[in-house]
């Protein structure tokens, strides 16, 4: 599907507004900025990417009609083989992604390539913003006792959920730039993601509280849900956010994800000095 048909596959939808003033500072150049959303799935394919003939996924659709809101344009793919052409022309990459991309999967949806998935990490490290979604933590998974550097990258690794439930996520830097209305402390019925290889520099947005919750993977220290970190000159942007569609369309979480792309597109400025340690100190803490 070209750009344009994507663009104008969006008309029927209704998505809620943020209720907020957004602080979106115009790129130097004047020219509309824009985010290449990466949906392939190597492993298991959640509904809010899947989709069904030439139409957007649900999330793509979302994510799309979020960025009209914001000014900037979002151009979605399955195809793999996008990150071995010009990755300038993108301000952003975000992933909702499962599994080894660079592998074959049963929607016959060409993989990345090996030199591509190293570009994807020199681009973000040259500059380049990213932006995980959900199971971008369950991409790339790490192999051999060695962290792959995809998750070296993103600043986590997938281990297991639970039953889908309602959670408390609670804010612990109030300060991130266009945070302002969102509640010191969230409960929202989502399909939570316990995480390990949590690296020491991240700058945690969102702490995942677990003392209420159901399942013995949530059996362990609050950890992170939402974060930020520096990889290089870049900047990299992750939340579980995401798995069900009314996640997608909540004012609040949209907030979480524009605040999001805001910063790792460099409209603004944030203070992400690593914070783990202050505010999750037993975040690699997995149940026994």
């Amino acid at each position: 599907m070209k750009r344009r048909e994507f663009l104008s596959s969006i008309g029927s939808l209704v998505v809620c507004s943020t209720a907020f003033p957004l602080q979106w500072a115009r790129a130097a150049s004047g020219k509309k900025q824009r985010v290449l959303y990466f949906t392939r799935s190597a492993g298991f394919e959640h509904s809010v990417v899947r989709r069904k003939g030439d139409q957007l996924a649900f999330s793509e659709r979302i994510l799309t009609e979020m960025g009209k809101r914001a000014g900037f344009e979002v151009v979605c793919t399955k195809d793999g083989r996008v990150f071995d052409s010009d990755l300038d022309q993108y301000d952003t990459i975000a992933f909702y992604t499962t599994g080894d991309l660079t592998k074959p999967n049963r929607n016959h949806t060409p993989p990345m390539t090996p030199r591509g998935k190293q570009r994807l990490l020199d681009w973000v490290a040259a500059g380049g913003g990213f932006v995980g979604f959900h199971s971008a933590t369950d991409s790339f998974h790490s192999r051999g006792g060695k962290v792959d550097p995809y998750i070296a990258m993103i600043g986590g690794e997938f281990v297991i959920h639970g039953a889908q439930q309602a959670a408390g996520v609670k804010l612990v830097d109030p300060a991130f730039p266009n945070l302002q209305g969102i509640p010191s402390e969230m409960r929202l019925k989502e399909e939570w993601y316990t995480q390990k290889n949590l690296a020491p520099d991240l700058h945690v947005i969102l702490l995942q509280e677990t003392k209420d919750m159901r399942g013995k993977m949530y059996q362990r220290p609050p950890y992170p849900q939402t974060w930020a970190r520096r990889h290089g000159k870049g900047r990299v942007f992750y939340t579980s956010f995401g798995h069900r569609e009314d996640i997608w369309t909540n004012p609040k979480v949209q907030q979480v994800m524009l605040a999001g792309f805001a910063w790792t597109m460099g409209n603004v400025e944030a203070d992400v000095t690593p914070n783990i340690a202050k505010v999750a100190p037993g975040a690699n803490q997995l149940p026994r």
